[in-house]
């Protein structure tokens, strides 16, 4: 027999700094589907996830809840362990950076990086406030003191190690161009060529030394390896790499990844710097990286900040694993964000788990319990109609083949719940309650109610990859054609308001005061001017493809603005009202032609349009319907 072919996929390892909400589970829960799938398809499939525990975050995290760093990550680290484990995912492997064998290899590989010299030894400069810890360029101060606290600052140098980005930078370009399939989706694929590498790739800072917890530069110990190549690399440690010697078997024979699945929000980490540090280590490229979307709370990406985070085990306590797995995955579109809410989840829970596919499994048993005590087989007395179902039945696994192919998990699910609503269309179309009537019929009904089981049992093995335990449920009452005496009840409906009523018990709403809003606000009359004055300013739709904080800065953040085929730099004082996180995504509306300015040594292209209430609180102008990037607002 020959050997199964292999198939290695990876999640991106989950920051350490706090507990994983349904956003982040998403992520699991679509690996695992993929690699079931890939199992079920005769794939020898390794499946790694893991923790990524170092960083000032972290070590800043630690001393706030007054715990060591490493005391903190391993309390983390054992809830994301134990919310995967929930979500029942297959993962073969739990990589931690902080395990004593990663660490000892990252240490190695940074010493190889180091000696054959793609990393070198630098330093930040610039001016220095002692209080702030921070450096500042001479543009960025104001009246020459620190932007920040207002004190003196001094000429100061800090020593780092940076990673030599433009050595592989056109070695990169041509992989990619030559490799379509690598970056997908290909708009991400666009967005990082047009963005960083085409432009011009900066040497990468690779180590610090303003903080302690992370792994020590072993020949210069007052620096820790900065994140990325700390974190990064676990896709090869963590299956036995040795960069000074032979690797382990599991190494040889699963790299290079088939899959790396990550958010899109880290898709230059992957697709960009991983590729490059695996170009100078000598090893081959991962065969594809997968940006998925975000899953979205109805307002906005999750944030505690905002009090809108949904976690995985509270859900489940709702609604079951198998029905929030059924959500994420079915809900999130191939490359646009999904949305996510408890009332979502209730309307999806009762019309397509205990509708769709529990009453067709509760239907077809009662009837053949009914009818011929619990025993069928297949009389062969067939008709036209049977043969349609039949044809669904053999289709559908192809096409959920081709959709699985292309990562398109959602579009899996929807032809496999096409061919349940098939079943329960042919139940109507059957009606075997008449059938039964008629004593000349009965060899037809038991055929007719073969042909249910054998459908649904087709289906219910595809689903196996998605929602496990209801597969297994179902086969297990079906029995291919001896069905159990009485039928399970899979999904049981809810009541909304009953649902609701119990949310609002465990997270009571905040009181907000409306009165401003309900009266309205008056402002400050500006002089009128002419529709010509009007005319001169440029409105257009952008959306949101990355977004930083301005350095220590309180006030700006800093986004590159697709705009159409351009995209600018837009510096915006919002920092107080979204994270960098939040920003990235959304469709916003731009004033392009306002004349490019520095705002703290940063160009701004631009200006983002805001409302802003009495209390000063602001808020993105975003179109109501969906509109492209570079649409003119008019």
């Amino acid at each position: 027999m020959a050997d199964k072919p292999k198939y290695y996929i990876t999640t991106a390892i989950a920051y350490t700094s706090g507990k994983p909400h349904i956003g982040n589970t998403y992520e699991i829960v679509l690996a695992d589907a993929i690699a079931r799938y890939k199992r079920s398809q005769g794939y020898d499939v390794f499946f790694q996830t893991g923790t990524d525990e170092h960083g000032q975050k972290i070590e800043l995290k630690a001393e706030e809840a007054g715990v060591t760093p490493k005391e903190f990550v391993d309390n983390v680290s054992g809830e994301i362990k134990r919310i995967w484990d929930l979500m029942n995912t297959s993962y073969d492997k739990f990589i931690r950076t902080t395990d004593d064998y990663h660490e000892k290899e990252v240490q190695k590989i940074f010493k190889k990086l180091y000696d054959q010299g793609d990393i070198y030894k630098g330093h930040y400069e610039g001016m220095y406030c002692t209080p702030c810890e921070s450096f500042f360029t001479e543009s960025q101060l104001v009246d020459g003191k620190c932007p920040d606290c207002g004190r003196p600052v001094q000429p100061a140098k800090e020593e780092a190690y940076f990673f030599k980005m433009s050595k592989y930078a056109d070695r990169l370009i041509e992989y990619i161009n030559t490799h379509p399939e690598f970056i997908q989706p290909v708009a991400r694929k666009n967005e990082m060529m047009n963005n960083f590498l085409l432009p011009g790739l900066q040497d990468l800072c690779v180590s610090r030394t303003s903080f302690k917890w992370g792994i020590p530069v072993d020949f210069d110990p007052k620096h820790v390896v900065y994140v990325w190549l700390d974190a990064l690399t676990n896709y090869i440690t963590g299956i036995g790499y040795h960069c000074d010697g032979e690797s382990d078997e599991m190494f040889n024979k699963n790299w290079p990844a088939d899959l790396h699945l990550i958010g899109k929000d880290i898709i230059r980490f992957h697709t960009i710097y991983w590729p490059i540090f695996l170009m100078a280590l000598g090893l081959p490229l991962p065969k594809q990286v997968f940006g998925h979307p975000w899953l979205l709370q109805g307002d906005g990406k999750m944030s505690k900040s905002k009090g809108n985070v949904l976690y995985a085990d509270e859900l489940v306590d709702f609604f079951g694993v198998d029905a929030v797995r059924y959500f994420v995955l079915h809900e999130m579109p191939f490359e646009n964000d999904g949305v996510i809410s408890w009332e979502l989840m209730v309307e999806r829970l009762n019309s397509d788990l205990a509708n769709t596919l529990g009453n067709l499994v509760n239907r077809t048993i009662s009837m053949t319990n009914k009818y011929f005590g619990g025993t069928v087989t297949n009389k062969g007395v067939t008709e036209e109609v049977d043969a349609d179902l039949k044809a669904v039945t053999e289709n559908t696994p192809k096409l959920v083949e081709a959709k699985m192919e292309e990562l398109r998990v959602a579009d899996a699910i929807t032809e496999i719940f096409n061919l349940f609503k098939r079943c329960n269309k042919y139940i109507d179309e059957t009606m075997p309650w008449a059938l039964a009537k008629e004593e000349d019929k009965k060899d037809r009904l038991e055929t007719v109610l073969w042909n249910l089981i054998q459908s649904i049992s087709e289906g219910a093995k595809l689903l196996e990859s998605f929602m496990p335990e209801t597969a297994e449920k179902i086969l297990a009452q079906l029995g291919g054609g001896h069905v159990v005496e009485k039928p399970e009840i899979l999904f049981q409906r809810l009541d909304l308001e009953e649902v609701m009523k119990k949310v609002e018990e465990l997270h009571p709403k905040v009181k907000e005061e409306k009165e401003e809003e309900e009266e309205g606000i008056d402002i400050e009359a500006k002089p009128e001017i002419t529709f010509e004055d009007f005319e001169k300013m440029q409105f257009q739709v952008g959306e949101i493809i990355s977004c930083e904080a301005v350095k220590k800065s309180k006030k700006l953040l800093c986004s590159q603005v697709k705009i159409g085929s351009q995209v600018k730099q837009i510096v915006s004082g919002i920092k107080a009202h979204y994270t960098p996180e939040e920003m990235v995504g959304k469709k916003v509306m731009v004033l392009v032609n306002l004349k490019p300015a520095k705002l703290a040594g940063v160009l701004s292209e631009g200006m983002l349009l805001c409302a802003e209430d009495a209390d000063g609180n602001l808020a993105l102008m975003t179109p109501e319907k969906k509109m492209p990037a570079g649409a003119e607002i008019c």
